[in-house]
């Protein structure tokens, strides 16, 4: 049954969120008009009380905010409300100084309820409270929430560079995706900004504590002299009077203060964690029932010595006793329940079977062996996060490349050292590193402005110089510009930046057909007939091959499939056919090179060059070993140059070159100069400039 209210369309959150926010300018302008204009007492009454009901709002929304982000608007609200307490103070002195000669009530109820009753109408009573207010605002909790806001400011700011760096080193792993890491820059962007404007919002609170001593001694000398010079009061008569309202208006104006510097310090004292305060307290005070039992025999102890209370301390003792005692039942509870899951049956043992097939297991496409320290990081149980970051790199290079990678095997290896893990491709090891999983890697980006304690290393995937460091030291290495990252990510990242390079390794006949079917179901005329009426399956395995070989993606299998199809008829040579899909695929291939650039800085030989290298093929049947020993080596040193000074100038580095020579110069650079991409001019896309900057001699 739904009930239909007249209002409930006006109460819609959605519908409220789309009203005019009109909240803040309205009250900022509330507070410009007490400042100015005469209020009466009743509309200080309310304004008073209003200010009350903000503070205690603004008080129980920092305690149980789940995370101080989740409160992002709170330097704002605290500026609001502290402006809106100074105008109130103005306010409140104008009605006291006018008409505070007429009795108590003449500044509002609320001036004259904490005046007579809060105090007890005592004006000397009264100044102690409000002083011992105002000590407390002022030196205790004003003061420690600026430090600590002015120091987690600055903290945040320097580590900022490192978490930036951290956020691209997980994107480049495939951790993570582009939303992802737009999300978590924009989270650590805004954790800035708050810190940044709750350590100036600190100061606000600081100046309006120093204020309110301020305006209470300028409104009981005021009053005095008004009282006295204007309205022929006595001395006794005038002090009295005017302290009363004088002290209950700061007193009305001090406790919110109080609550705003309280719930100021709570949210900068507290944690980005996803908890509130209550939760955090609980479980973390009242965890150890070790503490509570101490406290309790402590209190029992104080309660049946001879002259102290014992009715207080022996029924806390009692309490936290039985507290004590509920958790040390319960974590027995969790402990057996742990254990009954952990436990399994005894299997008979059975005789052993005879050999079969099932007994030859075939090598694995993708194999990662750890060492026996470096089981828990695969161990879910162990709170191990491997398993998720490795199916991470495996999404991400499915995704970039266009075919599903294989899955990666992991086992453990008693033969490697503890903290040792070897990765392998078709049963041989192409990459080995010792990590440490309860450490961190500081890896040096190229610029940092200082040094780290560790031990000195090598990051596997790129060769940077790196430290391991203790987890305590993150902040302190990411200030001073190190790339820090636990050691999943380390091994995540290395087995990424294997795959990538060996990536013609990974796609074989079954791969292939995979892909082809997937075509057939969104262009079924155009798989029809090609396999093997116009190709065999194994050479466009080998097109394909040599695509990745040169890292090309073959996301674009549609395209790749109809040259080879258009281009079956001419030659069935893979090469032949690769350097025609090239063609075909020359937009991808440019702008996986330098995205959507207009223009294309490219090294390109003198003509000299490249007609003794065609003289050359010629007499050596088109192998790239048939150039000249001397030759090669000066053609190889004056390339390494030249893609050196691109790297320098941050633009990436392309040899152009003319069809016939495409190949043998791609073979010839591929292991020498890995970061050097060789392109034919039929591979430039009509809409590209060439820019020539530097032509390459034989010299």
């Amino acid at each position: 049954m739904k009930l239909s209210l007249p209002f409930a369309d006006k109460l819609n959150p959605a519908r409220l969120q789309s009203m005019p926010a009109i909240g803040a300018p309205v009250l900022v302008l509330a507070t410009l008009a007490m400042v100015i204009l005469p209020m009466p007492p009743l509309l200080l009454d309310m304004a008073f009380s209003f200010n009350i009901a903000l503070a205690l709002v603004v008080l129980l929304v920092t305690v149980y905010t789940r995370r101080p982000l989740d409160f992002a608007a709170f330097p704002t609200v605290l500026l609001i409300a502290t402006l809106l307490r100074l105008a109130l103070n103005v306010a409140s002195t104008r009605v006291v100084l006018l008409y505070g000669h007429e009795g108590p009530d003449a500044a509002g109820q609320v001036i004259d309820a904490f005046g007579s009753v809060v105090i007890g109408g005592n004006y000397a009573v009264g100044l102690v409270v409000f002083l011992i207010l105002m000590i407390i605002n002022f030196m205790v909790v004003t003061k420690g929430a600026g430090r600590i806001s002015e120091v987690s400011a600055r903290f945040t700011l320097d580590a900022l560079p490192g978490k930036q760096m951290a956020i691209d080193a997980d994107l480049n792993a495939g951790l993570i995706d582009q939303e992802q890491a737009r999300t978590r820059r924009f989270e650590v962007t805004k954790e800035a900004d708050f810190y940044g404007s709750m350590d100036g919002a600190s100061k606000f609170v600081k100046g309006d504590a120093i204020a309110g001593i301020l305006i209470l001694c300028i409104n009981i000398i005021g009053g005095l002299v008004i009282g006295m010079g204007q309205h022929g009061l006595g001395f006794g008569e005038a002090i009295e009077i005017y302290s009363l309202l004088t002290i209950g208006d700061g007193l009305v104006a001090q406790i919110p203060s109080l609550l705003l510097s309280i719930g100021a310090a709570m949210m900068v004292t507290r944690q980005n964690t996803d908890e509130d305060m209550g939760q955090q307290m609980i479980f973390q005070m009242f965890n150890n029932p070790q503490a509570l039992i101490i406290t309790g025999g402590i209190l029992f102890v104080m309660g049946i010595v001879p002259g102290m209370p014992h009715i207080p301390f022996l029924l806390l003792a009692l309490l936290i006793g039985g507290v004590a005692y509920w958790r040390i039942k319960s974590q027995r509870a969790a402990a057996q329940i742990k254990e009954q899951e952990a436990s399994t049956d005894v299997v008979a043992p059975q005789l052993p079977k005879e050999l079969s097939w099932d007994d030859v297991k075939p090598i694995d496409v993708i194999g990662l062996e750890v060492g026996y320290r470096l089981i828990p990081m695969v161990d879910k149980d162990q709170g191990g996060e491997l398993l998720e970051r490795v199916k991470g790199v495996r999404k991400k290079l499915s995704q970039d490349f266009g075919f599903l990678i294989p899955a990666v095997h992991i086992r453990d290896n008693l033969e490697l050292p503890p903290n040792t893990y070897r990765i392998s491709l078709m049963g041989v090891a192409c990459g080995e590193a010792n990590i440490h999983p309860n450490r961190e890697l500081a890896i040096n980006p190229g610029q940092v402005f200082g040094n780290v304690d560790g031990e000195r290393t090598v990051d596997p995937a790129f060769g940077l110089e790196a430290v391991w460091v203790n987890e305590s030291q993150r902040e302190h290495a990411q200030a001073l510009g190190y790339t820090v990252v636990d050691s999943a990510t380390v091994l995540a990242t290395h087995l990424s930046q294997i795959l990538t390079n060996r990536a013609a390794q990974l796609i074989g006949y079954e791969e292939v057909q995979n892909l082809l079917d997937l075509l057939g179901k969104s262009a079924p005329r155009l798989v029809e007939g090609l396999v093997p009426d116009q190709l065999s399956l194994g050479v466009i395995v080998k097109v394909l091959q040599n695509l990745l070989n040169e890292a090309i993606p073959i996301r674009d299998i549609r395209t790749i499939v109809q040259t080879l199809a258009e281009y079956s008829t001419k030659s069935q040579d893979p090469d032949i056919l690769t350097a025609a899909v090239r063609v075909s695929l020359k937009r991808l291939i440019c702008q996986e090179i330098n995205g959507i650039e207009p223009e294309l800085p490219v090294i390109t030989l003198v003509p000299e060059l490249e007609q003794i290298l065609h003289q050359t093929m010629q007499s050596s049947g088109g192998e790239s070993t048939g150039i000249e020993p001397g030759l090669a080596e000066r053609l190889q040193r004056s390339l390494v140059d030249a893609t050196q000074q691109q790297e320098l100038k941050g633009e990436p580095a392309v040899l152009l070159t003319s069809g016939v020579l495409r190949l043998t110069l791609a073979k010839f650079v591929k292991n020498t100069i890995p970061s050097l991409r060789v392109l034919s001019y039929q591979e430039v896309p009509d809409e590209k400039q060439i820019r020539i900057v530097n032509a390459v001699g034989n010299s």
